[in-house]
């Protein structure tokens, strides 16, 4: 007798939604956190006007959205409406922009024509273990030149074929 097989497939939105259960921030309130602390290391501070041009939304968004980055505890505000880090903000940035940097070098690597975008889009649904795989992937090819470059000709090869 067969045993039925479990099923484990979902929705894309479905995904989200559960990864969402298991953290507090959204895409969205990633990515303001994201660009804050890029922000922040020019300056110790940003504000909503810089952070809503950098993101292209509007500042009205952009201050909804830090609002919510406050209740969550991730930043704070100042007397004269400067936007800081707290602690858990400036560890948790850090963390996003190393993802982000690491999803786009993989892309670039792979000789994708949207890194940017791609990383965008993607960085949100990978987990911490799978960004550190990646990463790691990436010091290895870094480290060994020839085996980078045989990657980059296998690549180039198989795109034409």
């Amino acid at each position: 007798m067969n045993k039925p097989i479990e099923n484990k497939f979902h929705t894309v939105r479905g995904y989200q939604l559960i990864k969402q259960n298991e953290s507090r921030l959204t895409p969205a309130l990633e990515d303001y956190l994201e660009m804050t602390y890029r922000l922040c290391l020019e300056e110790e501070y940003t504000r909503i006007n810089k952070l809503s041009e950098k993101l292209n939304v509007r500042p009205s968004s952009a201050s909804k959205m830090v609002s919510k980055l406050v209740e969550l505890d991730f930043l704070k505000y100042n007397n004269l409406d400067n936007i800081l880090l707290t602690t858990e903000g400036r560890i948790t940035g850090a963390y996003l922009l190393e993802r982000h940097n690491v999803i786009e070098s993989f892309f670039t690597l792979i000789g994708s024509a949207n890194a940017l975008e791609e990383a965008e889009l993607v960085e949100h649904t990978l987990c911490s273990f799978t960004v550190f795989r990646i990463k790691g992937m990436l010091e290895f090819l870094i480290q060994n030149p020839s085996v980078s470059q045989e990657l980059k000709s296998f690549m180039d090869s198989s795109a034409s074929s």
